[in-house]
């Protein structure tokens, strides 16, 4: 039969209709599907991404970096998502972990000539260096290194003081080696025993003073420079030591800190009359304990600060957990790791729990005054991420090359104090956190 030419050139027109309907169905289906990817990657990213930054005015600081927390798209085909619906959450600087940092310290043991010879771990001998090479990473955020140049700029024609005991001094050297990378210190007054100091920063007239006051109250004290004391300390519990109230006009910012000096015998004084002691046998006074005296010098301050006219910003900083192990500093305790614990591997002793916990519980209790006047206290909270960094203490190289005669010898360790440059430079990035985004 001869095929009809009509009916064959229908035929195969029809069948290309459908194939190009079917061709255009599957290429709208890939489309679809594309444009639907590439929403849900999109949803992914701004789900990681911090969203908000909130501005507020606290007299505490209000930990003010937020971030965003997971969410879901909405239903029924919407592609956006209202501001209303996401959920933000603050981001506290000092909860967080160590994790590695190949950039390492910004300085260097030999950069910096503000170091002293007990916490130039380096310089003593001290062969591995792996502490130097960890950074702070809080749970929720991130924070940015210490920006010396952005420092000094921001301090133009300021003072600050840091007042309290050695680890205060250990504080003001990490700053002084940071900053001397963009302008050196020069030194223009230290006491007698070099404990109280003053350094001028000339181009950008910004001074830097540390002032020697372990107990922050009034003391008597009867101690030489290698810690040998020819008589028990006499505590004024209700009088605060005069070398930094006086001093306390000429400050914008302090960071001020107590604690591990309140461990030791002393005997307790209050309206002028002998009250009671810590750790004094044979002496037949009351033992009230370190937790009594400690409350009552914070009590002082934070009173003091809250009554001040004078308006600082002040940082208090919680108090710094020590390292020793098989022994205290004085019988033979060492501290030999290596690299940082990880959150739950270690507990703090009592005594700095305790400090921590009267630290805490005061400073709350002065919030209410603070924000009435409008004090500008801003609470440092470091003991715990402090409490993680057993590595970065001097240990045995507080003394030059301490095992040249004896590699097995025994000698004394210092596991209080930091290793310059050291663990004790990320409490300056908090430092410059709290100050650049307080008021956010």
């Amino acid at each position: 039969m001869r095929s009809d030419p009509t009916i064959f050139s229908l035929q195969k027109h029809n069948h290309v209709c459908v194939k190009f309907c079917v061709s255009f169905l599957l290429v709208g289906l890939a489309f679809g599907l594309l444009l639907r990817d590439s929403f849900s990657f999109s949803s992914v990213i701004q789900t990681s991404t911090p969203i908000a930054k909130e501005k507020t005015e606290s007299s505490v600081f209000p930990f003010p970096i937020e971030v965003s927390n997971s969410f879901d798209v909405p239903g029924n085909n919407q592609n956006q998502t209202s501001q209303n619906d996401l959920v933000t959450e603050k981001c506290d600087i000092f909860v967080g972990e160590w994790v590695p940092d190949k950039s390492g310290p910004i300085y260097t043991n030999e950069s910096c000539h503000e170091i002293q010879h007990h916490q130039n771990c380096m310089k003593n001998g001290r062969a591995d260096i792996g502490y130097l090479y960890w950074r702070w990473r809080p749970r929720k955020c991130e924070i940015p290194k210490f920006n010396p140049k952005k420092f000094l700029l921001l301090m133009r024609n300021k003072s600050w003081a840091f007042i309290g005991d050695s680890i205060s001094r250990n504080h003001v050297q990490s700053l002084l080696c940071i900053l001397s990378q963009v302008e050196p210190a020069v030194e223009i007054y230290h006491d007698k025993e070099y404990r109280s100091k003053i350094w001028k920063f000339p181009s950008h007239n910004f001074t830097l003073s540390v002032i020697w006051a372990p107990f922050l109250i009034e003391a008597a004290m009867f101690e030489d420079k290698t810690g040998i004391t020819s008589s028990d300390i006499h505590l004024h519990l209700d009088k605060l030591d005069n070398k930094w109230t006086n001093q306390y006009n000429n400050f914008d910012y302090v960071v001020i800190s107590g604690g591990k000096w309140f461990l030791k015998t002393a005997i307790y004084h209050e309206n002028n009359t002998v009250t009671g002691c810590h750790y004094c046998p044979g002496k037949n006074l009351t033992e009230q304990g370190f937790e009594y005296a400690y409350r009552k010098a914070l009590q002082q301050v934070f009173n003091f600060f809250a009554n001040s006219n004078h308006r600082a910003t002040v940082f208090f900083r919680t108090t710094t957990p020590d390292h020793f192990e098989n022994g205290e500093w004085f019988s033979g305790g060492y501290c030999n790791r290596t690299v940082p614990f990880k959150e739950g591997e270690v507990d703090m002793i009592d005594a700095d729990s305790i400090m921590r916990g009267i630290e805490l519980e005061e400073f709350e209790k002065v919030l209410s005054l603070s924000s009435v006047k409008s004090v500008n206290l801003k609470l440092m909270d470091t003991t715990l991420l402090s409490l993680l960094r057993p590595d970065g203490h001097p240990g045995p190289y507080m003394q030059f090359q301490p095992f040249a005669k004896d590699k097995k010898g025994k000698v004394q360790n210092d596991c209080l104090h930091w290793c310059l440059p050291g663990p004790i430079d990320s409490w300056n990035d908090m430092v410059m956190e709290m100050l650049v985004n307080g008021s956010q």
